[in-house]
């Protein structure tokens, strides 16, 4: 498959990269090195699964669900839709999608807004970010959406009194991205390739997320 432009919306790991609070800054720590007599250099890897660009499953928000290993593969390839949001200063809701031209028909849709903008300075967490509303969340179930995402590391707004954002999506079986960077797309149609690091039974993983366009 070729496409004329191939992008990659994923955020690179790096020690001092914000993370969601209470969850363990990224640590790489080098345990074997060439220059210090090993054969090979080794990085040991320490990091929440929800660290950077990264896919929520089922079970990070309810018991007993499946796990990131047990998404279907239909849904992490195929037509996308970047919707630009960047004009809202409250949550996205089902008023915005309505308003959105979103094709009918479309299964994968990701939200462009002003949380792109934090990826200039990704080192500090910032709680005021544009997240999906409940309602929003509902609008996009109804029409039997596959994959959401979002710029910024969480869909849900910061400490909401119930997450029912993500269990409207989860409960579904909706593939939720979070935490791509959308500075230099342009919104529109791609194809997406949006795919986690397969973890047996995990509530997440990180994630590398490609758009190509032609």
């Amino acid at each position: 498959m070729n496409f004329k432009e191939l992008y990659d919306i994923s955020v690179s790991l790096r020690p001092g990269l914000a993370v969601w609070p209470g969850d363990p800054s990224l640590e790489l720590e080098k345990i074997g090195t060439i220059s210090g007599g090993g054969v090979a250099n080794i990085t040991k890897i320490l990091a929440s699964a929800h660290t950077g660009t990264h896919m929520d499953a089922p079970v990070h928000f309810i018991d007993g669900a499946t796990g990131i290993d047990q998404f279907s593969l239909d849904a992490l390839v195929g037509t996308v839709y970047v919707l630009d949001f960047t004009h809202l200063d409250h949550h996205i809701g089902a008023a915005d999608l309505d308003a959105s031209g979103l094709p009918a028909g479309a299964e994968r849709v990701l939200f462009k807004t002003t949380n792109s903008a934090i990826w200039d300075d990704p080192s500090e967490f910032h709680t005021d970010y544009i997240a999906l509303a409940p309602d929003g969340a509902q609008w996009l179930v109804d029409r039997g959406i596959k994959l959401v995402g979002n710029d910024y590391l969480s869909i849900e707004q910061f400490e909401p009194s119930r997450p029912d954002t993500h269990y409207t999506l989860l409960g579904k079986k909706v593939v939720v991205v979070e935490g791509v960077d959308l500075r230099g797309i342009e919104p529109g149609e791609y194809t997406i390739f949006a795919l986690p690091i397969k973890i047996k039974d995990a509530d997440g993983a990180p994630a590398r997320v490609l758009l190509g366009r032609n």
